[in-house]
């Protein structure tokens, strides 16, 4: 697929990665054009550095692999509210809460994919990637599974191959309005990580009676 990233941290350069590695035709964005090149250089196998416009044009789907706050200037950036990413697939890995606490800070019955969808116009918003850190997609041994929320049925399967690419696996929680309950689990697990505890002994294992 050709695959765009806009954002140049870590976890732009960890699913990145993979992605390379799965050989996917990828072009990174920043606002720093000298960290793209960086991050390109780095993830080698002809990925290129480009403006956020030109990273996106075309592309099968695109990662808004930014903080939350710099979510709508990079989407300004790459064109998205002049419909620049119509009807492309864009993966929101974001999450809108309070640092070290893990509080949802959206609006009341809001989320940030939801805001997202409303800053580009015609894209196919999925929510997906935000709730595992950035080290299990390069170093991660234990399988995982990747929840996943979008009203696109074509959005989801490009994104389902996608969180394959990288050794998991993929699962639809429903349409993009239950987005928020990813974003709550996502706080869940900084909540509890930051006060100490292991989030994944607080999650029942195995089937739920």
């Amino acid at each position: 697929m050709r695959l765009g990233i806009l954002g140049t941290g870590t976890l732009a350069a960890a699913l990145g990665e993979g992605w390379a590695r799965a050989g996917h035709d990828l072009a990174v964005a920043g606002r720093s054009a000298a960290k793209a090149r960086e991050l390109a250089a780095r993830l080698g196998g002809g990925v290129r550095a480009l403006p956020p416009r030109e990273a996106v044009a075309g592309r099968d789907a695109v990662l808004l692999a930014v903080s939350w706050h710099g979510a709508e200037d990079m989407l300004r950036a790459a064109g998205a509210d002049g419909g620049a990413l119509e009807g492309i697939t864009l993966i929101d890995p974001t999450n809108a809460v309070e640092h070290g606490v893990g509080v949802l800070l959206a609006g009341p019955g809001e989320s940030m994919a939801t805001r997202i969808a409303a800053l580009a116009p015609g894209a196919h918003v999925v929510k997906a990637f935000n709730v595992f850190p950035s080290e299990q997609w390069t170093g991660g041994t234990r399988p995982v599974t990747v929840a996943m929320c979008g009203d696109d049925p074509r959005a989801l399967e490009v994104t389902g191959a996608l969180v394959r690419d990288v050794g998991a696996v993929p699962a639809v929680l429903g349409p993009l309005e239950r987005a928020r309950q990813l974003e709550e689990v996502a706080g869940f697990v900084i909540g509890l990580a930051f006060a100490g505890t292991d989030p994944g002994s607080a999650v029942p294992a195995g089937d739920i009676p």
